[in-house]
């Protein structure tokens, strides 16, 4: 019983650092918002994954802003290239025809931390184990209980996906994952890495192969965003266009 408590009291401090605990903080932008459109309601509903049940999020707590949204295209780049945007805070797949899916993400405290360039996806996991690095270990000592990793489930920092960025061959240690605190998603609170609704990593792995090129950006301002106008543009593609199964019902008109 009190290792069970220990390991418990271990993830909670964690879950705190990698959230970034020096000033308490809720949901971002909270508030009440009123759901929009009723498709929202099956997005972020709750999913059974591999025996892993990821909880709906709570939308009337949550800036409609940070839903994922179709969109245009951020710039030039061929469909299939993930663009991270780390001043906006916000992460782009390119769609065919000038359009984008636009998720929310939390990324790194200190832009020193961020990763900035080009890359490739290099592995995909599901349900990814965890191990911090040398180091985050030295910056954050906690992290030494879980030196030897962390398997992969609900409390894991990783969430419910990873996608891995590789540069020639070789592994960057930078990841775009999922997260068991959605309060965090829009702020600066990772050790640099760049974290997704659990929603979204899901939505974001079945769309995109190994190979798949990745552009992250430093230099943009932080601009807010308005609450979406229609469902089209709140919730991304219709059931159709889409290879996961978090769109499934929405209409494009």
């Amino acid at each position: 019983m009190t290792a069970l408590l220990d390991r418990r009291s271990v993830l909670a401090a964690i879950g705190l650092a990698l959230g970034g605990c020096a000033a308490p903080r809720g949901i971002p932008g909270a508030g009440f918002y009123p759901i929009a459109y009723p498709e929202s309601a099956s997005a972020y509903g709750p999913i059974l994954d591999h025996g892993h049940e990821i909880p709906a999020l709570d939308l009337s707590k949550i800036d409609p802003a940070l839903l994922r949204q179709l969109t245009a295209s951020p710039g030039p780049y061929r469909p299939g290239t993930i663009v991270v945007n780390v001043g906006e805070r916000r992460l782009y797949l390119v769609r065919p025809g000038g359009a984008a899916i636009r998720y929310a993400v939390g990324v790194g405290r200190e832009e020193a931390l961020n990763f900035r360039g080009s890359a490739v996806i290099g592995r995909k996991a599901e349900w990814p184990r965890w191990s911090p690095t040398e180091a985050m270990i030295r910056r954050m000592p906690i992290y030494a209980h879980y030196a030897s990793g962390l398997s992969g489930g609900i409390d894991n920092p990783l969430g419910a996906r990873a996608l891995y960025l590789y540069r020639g061959n070789q592994d960057t240690y930078f990841r775009l994952h999922g997260t068991n605190e959605p309060g965090t998603i829009g702020e600066k609170v990772s050790s640099g890495c760049i974290r997704l609704f659990n929603h979204d990593i899901i939505d974001l792995y079945d769309r995109v192969s190994v190979g798949a090129p990745v552009v992250v950006l430093q230099e943009a301002p932080e601009p807010s965003y308005p609450a979406a106008t229609s469902a089209d543009d709140s919730f991304g593609l219709a059931a159709s266009e889409s290879t996961g199964s978090t769109f499934q019902g929405l209409r494009q008109d």
